[in-house]
């Protein structure tokens, strides 16, 4: 009875131990690779998989997710010959887990160095001011040499970023000073653009303000001319009206006497101003007589002759 249990509890142990070693639960998004007495036998999915104990042994356990391996930072040499420094991210999947597991001893180690020897060869291709502008050409670059070589690999390179590109000090500090320079060359010229477009500005404003003035004061002499001929019109009009009307008056019975009368005190305002506006006076000798200029006024309305008086005044003869 005690031989019967001590061989049901080795028997048990044996089941149990069995069961635990022939029982394999794989993770979602990994995959285990199963040999068999040293030789590749299966790749257990996700989920409850069965193995032989003592004879299947889990050799490789693969991750099929995506993997983000940094690369080492490099110096690469350019084409015009100046040193890089260069820092990038390497993103990659398992494919074929069989193929990772015997295709190569360490395929993170093989995809890394020969990410470096790509990016190194295909910043040489190019010079230092391209390598800052392409760097979507680069990782376009990298991953496709990479690719190629690593499915025999079973690794999918999905991309490579560049990182980092750092030259050295002093390329940075040419670098800045060409940056500087071409600012202030930009500076310079929208200065140069602005004052050009200014003086553009003040001279269109003063041949606007010329054209204005000129016109302004050929519309004004044009109002001047028009004003004198209409007042030349009208002072004629008005003198023919006149003439017209003394005419008129002559004709009358008693109107050369009028007319006579006005041009005698004409002639009497007239002395009298020449009297007012100067000391030395030459005038008839008889012009006490009050008669006499009167009738020496007459004499000038009729037309008639003057003669010479004692004094050098022409006399009106009546």
């Amino acid at each position: 009875m005690t031989s019967g249990f001590i061989f049901a509890l080795v028997l048990a142990a044996i089941v149990a131990v069995v069961a635990y070693k022939g029982i394999c639960v794989v993770p979602q998004q990994t995959a285990w690779v199963v040999e068999r007495l040293g030789r590749f036998h299966a790749v257990l999915n996700p989920g409850l998989n069965l193995v032989i104990p003592f004879i299947d042994r889990i050799a490789y356990r693969h991750s099929l997710k995506e993997v983000p391996l940094d690369t080492p930072q490099q110096i690469c040499i350019t084409k015009d010959n100046t040193q890089l420094s260069v820092d990038g991210v390497l993103f990659f999947q398992v494919t074929d887990p069989q193929r990772a597991s015997y295709g190569t001893s360490n395929y993170v180690i093989a995809i890394t160095q020969l990410a470096q020897t790509t990016l190194r060869s295909v910043i040489g291709r190019m010079e230092l001011d391209r390598t800052f502008e392409e760097r979507d050409t680069i990782n376009h670059s990298v991953v496709s040499a990479i690719d190629e070589a690593a499915l025999n690999w079973g690794v999918k390179v999905l991309r490579y970023e560049i990182k980092d590109l750092t030259p050295p000090n002093v390329i940075l500090q040419a670098m800045q000073r060409q940056i500087t320079a071409e600012r202030e060359k930009r500076a310079v010229v929208a200065t140069s653009e602005g004052k050009k477009q200014e003086a553009i500005n003040l001279a269109e404003g003063a041949r606007a303000a010329a054209v204005a003035r000129s016109e302004g004061e050929k519309q004004s002499k044009i109002n001047i001319a028009e004003g004198q001929a209409a007042a030349t019109v009208a002072i004629a009009k008005a003198t023919a009206e006149a003439l017209r009307q003394v005419a008129s008056a002559t004709e009358e019975p008693g109107g050369m006497t009028a007319v006579n009368l006005q041009v005698a005190q004409r002639y009497v305002d007239a002395f009298a101003k020449i009297a007012e506006q100067s000391n030395t006076l030459v005038v008839p000798a008889n012009m006490g007589d009050l008669a006499s200029l009167i009738t020496s006024s007459m004499a000038i309305v009729k037309g008639g002759s003057a003669k010479p008086n004692a004094a050098g005044v022409k006399n009106p003869v009546p």
